[in-house]
């Protein structure tokens, strides 16, 4: 285990004949402890060290402490449980997003169904999210609030500021670690919280990366924060080159291309040099060092660049475990903006394939223009639609009439995409909606806006062909509504090419969950997790 110079953790070690001596050198405010080794037991694989905790009166204070050493290292593990105590076999941090949280959050419920113990890293904000699994499982699952994240108003980038602000919970999650009776042996984490690798490293434990974009894209992103500032593809200091200037990636299997405006901002505008830019990056490099990554997708979606990943990382610790889609789709996410036994209700009443759902995640909102475009589209067309946007006016509501139902915020998407009625899907591209539009066999039309979203579509369209271009070019572009009319009608005809093979698509994702690969990956993910 590597740690830093200031760590309280830091030990020497002296050896004689008869015991080995360790001197904690704890902070000042702690007391002062030294930890004997008073037996060993052997087995093929492992030393199994216990440890005897006393204080500088030389009196007992627990035996709560062991170490397990092994070649790579030593990890620290409690082996004694006082009646009562929780096991704490897992830490789960994720990122405020609701595209990044519900996902884990998914994991985290089978996990807990498969006998783990978590404790979940969650914000007062986010805390209504974790609320339900709180209530199924209230002896294996734990809660440790933490502070919203902060936005550094004089950062470059909101998003990074407010990642690189996650880091202030390091101390406070260490103190909670020394405290707990029985703590943690692995933390999984999304993505974006890269700094959670030096925490498990510094408390001993193993890191599990849990990235909420497919595959595709993290192999896109990955090879961007590598590069960054430093291959003459990307922008440099902050400074862009042409955003139409081309850029690949050799090293990703079937070499993709994209226009540098295609690329995710966050990493495309690196700053060079800036302290939460520098900061960030050395989070995203560390993911590629983490003892495991876990991806919500599965092998038949992505098994080309699920392979590269594995020979990226320089092991088979790498798992596909999606789709991860919880039964209940009514309440993932949080309450609708419409009542949900309405909606249905208005589904039950269209024809099957009749109805084309239209959402765009919870962070993107069309501008004037394109709304103009698209309910002009809507108008034209013949589809019945469900239309997950604010700003829609009254008299267009009048025009349509029951052929289309506005729901103005968060709405059920798993249990309107799951519907019989619904044959296709304009979305943006998001990794959660992608996942789910494949799951429930709808077409895809897609109009991606920004992140790994165009990584996505090309992933969909080109490769998987599933999929059509609903609006092309930047994210303003503004589609033409004649066209897009055209499209909308055209989706629901079930004999087109891209409609069988996304039905063939969905068959291969639920099998994957039944038994399949994706179950297989999930098996020996707990198996090994349940080892360390």
């Amino acid at each position: 285990m590597k740690v830093r110079n200031n760590s309280p953790l830091r030990q020497k070690w002296y050896t004689s004949s008869s015991r080995s001596v360790i001197f904690n050198e704890l902070p000042p405010s702690s007391p002062d402890l030294i930890v004997y080794r008073i037996t060993t037991l052997r087995s093929a694989s492992f030393n199994e060290q216990i440890f005897r905790r006393t204080d500088s009166n030389n009196e007992c204070v627990d035996l709560r402490w062991c170490r397990y050493e092994t070649k790579k290292g030593f990890k620290k593990r409690n082996n004694h449980k006082d009646e009562g105590d929780a096991d704490g076999d897992e830490m789960s941090t994720p990122f405020t997003g609701s595209g990044h949280i519900i996902p884990l959050l998914d994991l985290t419920d089978i996990l807990l169904r498969r006998g783990l113990t978590i404790t979940v890293v969650i914000s007062p904000v986010n805390l209504p999210l974790l609320d339900p699994l709180l209530s199924s499982h209230p002896s294996s699952l734990h809660k440790l609030l933490s502070p919203d994240p902060e936005i550094n108003p004089s950062s470059p980038h909101p998003l990074i500021g407010k990642i690189v602000s996650t880091q202030k919970q390091f101390d406070p999650i260490v103190k909670w670690f020394r405290s707990h009776p029985s703590p943690p042996v692995a933390i999984i984490s999304d993505f974006f919280l890269g700094w959670t690798n030096e925490l498990a490293s510094y408390l001993g434990i193993q890191r599990v990366v849990f990235n909420p974009s497919g595959a595709f894209a993290s192999s896109i992103i990955q090879s961007m924060w590598r590069d960054v500032g430093e291959n003459k593809n990307n922008a440099n200091n902050g400074v862009d080159k042409d955003a139409s200037s081309l850029i690949s990636f050799p090293e990703i299997p079937s070499s993709p291309e994209f226009q540098m405006w295609q690329l995710p901002p966050v990493s495309r505008n690196f700053i060079k040099g800036d302290p939460d830019y520098e900061s960030f990056r050395k989070g995203m490099l560390a993911n590629m060092t983490s003892w495991g990554v876990v991806y919500n997708t599965f092998e038949d979606l992505e098994k080309t660049y699920m392979d590269h990943m594995k020979k990226q990382m320089g092991h088979d610790r790498v798992w596909a475990v999606g789709p991860l889609l919880p039964k209940d789709g009514t309440a993932r996410g949080g309450p609708s903006a419409a009542p949900p036994h309405e909606l249905l209700t208005w589904l039950d009443n269209k024809t099957d394939d009749s109805v084309v759902y239209i959402c765009f995640g919870s962070r993107t909102t069309l501008n004037e223009n394109q709304m103009s475009a698209l309910t002009g589209a809507l108008e034209l067309s013949n589809v019945n639609f469900i239309l997950c946007a604010k700003g829609s006016d009254s008299a267009f509501k009048q025009r349509v009439g029951d052929r289309g139902f506005i729901v103005e915020g968060w709405a059920p998407q798993l249990a309107i995409l799951g519907h019989r009625a619904v044959g296709s899907f304009v979305t943006h591209c998001g990794w959660n909606s992608t996942l789910e539009g494949v799951s429930a066999g709808v077409m895809l039309l897609t109009w991606p806006m920004g992140a790994d979203q165009y990584a996505d579509e090309k992933l969909l369209v080109d490769e998987l062909g599933v999929g059509k271009r609903a609006c092309e070019g930047r994210p303003d572009n503004v589609p033409d509504s004649v066209e897009l009319a055209r499209l909308l009608d055209e989706s629901l005809n079930g004999e087109i090419l891209e409609r069988v093979k996304v039905k063939e698509l969905s068959q291969t994702a639920k099998k994957a969950i039944k038994g399949g690969t994706s179950i297989r990956d999930l098996d020996m993910f707990v198996k090994l997790i349940s080892e360390l």
